[in-house]
């Protein structure tokens, strides 16, 4: 490839010399991402949590810019005319040279500004375009992959609004942040024609990282002995894992979401990550602890609904004493874990069983599959139920009456005639309609490839088919959750915030967004050594467990270790009593500030001080300069959350302090759990991050020690 790799910082060909005096209204950040107004994956959680935030630090000048899908513009985006007088020109430009560029604010928390670009319109340019990005990249895109031909198109097209938007009068300074190997080719064109933009490129997982663990290869042992080269051309992703690795070598900021896919980044795109920049989310605090228990409890209830008519005609364990366990996430088997999670159950099972457990685990796998229409059993089971709702309220509204009656008169009722001949008709029937000559069903939807699917295999290999005898459950919703779905009418937050555990045992997962969505929620949550959120979590808590993150180990022992491992955490925390769950949820949710965009630790550098102060430099006067009010933790030493000073959740060690008492215990000893008081407890352990002014203000840092460090940041 003819462009060669200028260093990031000390190097920004291209850039004019920005004076001393760096004024944040004198440039303008666009931030471009496939997954803009357009839900595709995870980039899409990220772009949209972190937009109120940037929107406030940047104001005017922070524009997104995605694809225009027609679908979601109807419902996300209100299109109006473009505020930027440079941005207005450029867009009126493109669009009486043959391009659709639409202008508008993103219906999101912050309401950013986005430039959205019609490629289909342009797909007429595609021929020339891939010729000339042959020419000068040596990089060829073959005709039948369509989503990569979907990139040249953005890249030429972004790379064009860019070169428009430096070309005025009194142009600003543009930083633009392109997000994977889909906006890539922008990035490179950008370098290629010298456009005065600096450039950031974040890659939230690697291509061929991706592809390799699919296929169930020893990854992480072997991740310097892996041809790229040969390996990328044997998956036919050459095209597109050349275009990744050339945005990751002409950035001027290289970055990734964790530590773990740094170093994968750094084998297959041959860079090291310059910035470590870990995700984060939108974190509502509750003025009091119980409103989030209170979410749970409503949550839980509308589950158990669903559950009465999944498992009617079944119905033979106590709903009370049922642990909704989930997994969710790409419908990726092995990668996403849900072969040791099946695998793990399956033990689980056994050892509930074996124990004379009450305790009743239903395990939900929410993974989008291919799916023709709903389990007739499954819309069945919730119209029984419905059924008998129905009656149930329609008795009691008849022995009201009649109890009514007796009263108005002066009488006592006569309980044996409360309830007629008609009355008890009505509920034979109804009874007998929940008689059910199979058993629940596993799928709630009619599977495409049924034969052929891996989790339905697994479940007739294990040998989970919901019997009466079977302390585990397995319910596979193969479709995203959805509020106005028919058979389980929830979205996603209610549904996490309704479980109990979130089960996440991955081989790959660069970050990690599930889990770290359980956590805001105080839903505690399983995940592993080789997830970005998993390694994050255990390097800044010393006792991960005891605050209700349980860390896998897949790094350090094999399959059937890491099962055994998992299937211990699981059979201990269906051990717990439903105190010891209340005060694990209240110390999870006291993490939520350590994922909170307005407070995580951004930048996470490993660089040697000349190197660090010169790319602060850079960040200052164009980079990320957006995360500016973030805190920076500057890693000499490691700070990590020590274990919690207040009871901790073992079933062997806690005593009883719940706020409410369950049924089991109602005859137990009657100490009670002085919920604030615990809450100050752990409080004193849990550090609250710093914030970072940037105008001659101070810059907190996080010593080794944990103590802050005050430095003083002023204009030269």
């Amino acid at each position: 490839m003819p462009l060669a790799r200028s260093l990031s910082v000390t190097s920004l060909s291209g850039l004019e010399e920005w004076d001393e005096e760096f004024d944040l209204e004198d440039a303008i950040l666009f931030e471009i991402a496939w997954e803009v107004a357009n839900k595709v994956g995870g980039i899409y959680t990220v772009i949209q949590t972190k937009a109120r935030l940037t929107s406030e630090e940047w104001g005017e000048n922070y524009f997104l810019v995605g694809p225009y899908v027609e679908s979601n513009v109807r419902t996300q985006v209100e299109l109006i005319e473009p505020t930027n007088p440079a941005l207005k020109r450029t867009i009126d430009k493109m669009n009486s040279s043959g391009c659709k560029v639409y202008f508008g604010r993103w219906l999101i928390e912050g309401s950013p500004y986005v430039v959205l670009i019609d490629i289909a319109f342009t797909a007429w340019s595609l021929d020339s375009w891939k010729s000339e990005l042959w020419e000068l990249c040596s990089i060829g895109v073959p005709w039948f992959d369509r989503e990569a031909n979907d990139a040249v198109l953005f890249g030429f097209l972004t790379a064009w609004l860019l070169g428009e938007v430096t070309q005025c009068e009194q142009p600003a300074h543009v930083v633009a942040h392109f997000h994977e190997w889909l906006a890539g080719l922008g990035l490179v064109l950008c370098r290629q024609r010298q456009l005065p933009v600096a450039t950031i490129f974040t890659t939230h997982a690697t291509l061929l990282g991706r592809y390799l663990c699919a296929g169930n290869v020893d990854f992480y042992n072997k991740l310097a002995e892996f041809n790229v080269d040969k390996e990328a051309g044997d998956r036919q992703i050459y095209h597109r894992y050349c275009l990744e690795r050339a945005a990751a070598h002409c950035a001027h900021v290289f970055t990734t979401v964790s530590q773990i896919t740094a170093i994968e980044a750094e084998h297959l795109l041959k860079r090291k990550p310059d910035i470590v920049t870990p995700n984060g989310l939108n974190v509502k605090k509750f003025s009091a602890m119980h409103e989030f228990q209170n979410l749970h409890a409503q949550s839980k209830s509308r589950i158990q609904e669903f559950v009465r008519g999944h498992f009617y005609g079944h119905l033979d364990f106590n709903l009370d004493k049922c642990l909704f366990l989930f997994i969710a996430g790409r419908y990726e088997f092995s990668n996403k874990g849900a072969d040791i999670f099946l695998e793990a159950l399956a033990r689980l099972n056994y050892l509930l069983r074996v124990n004379h457990s009450d305790v009743t685990v239903i395990a939900f796998f929410i993974m989008p599959a291919r799916t023709n229409n709903f389990n007739v059993e499954t819309l069945k089971g919730q119209a029984v139920r419905k059924q008998l709702w129905d009656t149930a309220q329609t008795v009691k509204e008849r022995f009201g009456k009649k109890l009514y009656e007796s009263l108005l008169v002066g009488q006592l009722p006569d309980v044996s005639k409360m309830l007629d001949k008609e009355d008890f008709t009505i509920m034979k029937r109804a009874i007998f309609a929940t008689q059910r000559q199979c058993q629940p069903p596993i799928c709630t939807h009619n599977m495409l490839e049924d034969s052929s699917d891996p989790i339905l295999n697994c479940v007739r290999r294990i040998g989970l088919f919901n019997s009466s005898a079977d302390r585990v459950k397995i319910i596979f919703h193969p479709e995203f959750l959805s509020s106005t779905s028919p058979l389980l009418p929830m979205d996603y937050e209610e549904f996490v915030r309704g479980c109990h555990l979130g089960v996440f045992p991955s081989y790959y997962e660069p970050w990690g967004y599930t889990p770290a969505e359980c956590t805001v929620m105080g839903i505690p949550s399983i995940s592993t050594n080789l997830s970005g959120f998993g390694c994050f979590m255990e390097e800044h808590i010393a006792d991960p467990t005891a605050y209700g993150i349980y860390i896998l180990d897949r790094r350090c022992r094999g399959v059937d270790e890491s099962c055994n491992q998992l299937t211990s955490f699981l059979f201990q925390f269906c051990k717990q009593s439903r105190r010891q769950r209340i005060i694990q949820r209240n110390r999870t949710e006291r993490l939520s500030d350590l994922l909170d965009w307005r407070y995580l630790g951004r930048v996470m550098l490993q660089t040697p001080r000349p190197s660090l102060s010169l790319l602060f430099s850079f960040l200052i006067r164009g980079g990320t300069i957006y995360y500016r009010n973030l805190c920076f933790f500057f890693y000499t030493a490691g700070f990590r959350y020590p274990r919690p000073a207040s009871v901790p959740p073992s079933p062997a060690l806690s005593r009883h302090s719940s706020p409410h008492h369950s049924e089991a215990e109602d005859n137990e000893d009657d100490e009670r759990y002085d919920e604030d008081l615990e809450a100050e407890k752990d409080k004193v352990n849990i550090r609250q991050p710093y914030t970072l002014p940037m105008k001659n203000k101070s810059i907190a840092i996080i010593g080794a020690n944990g103590n802050g460090v005050e430095v003083t940041s002023e204009k030269n």
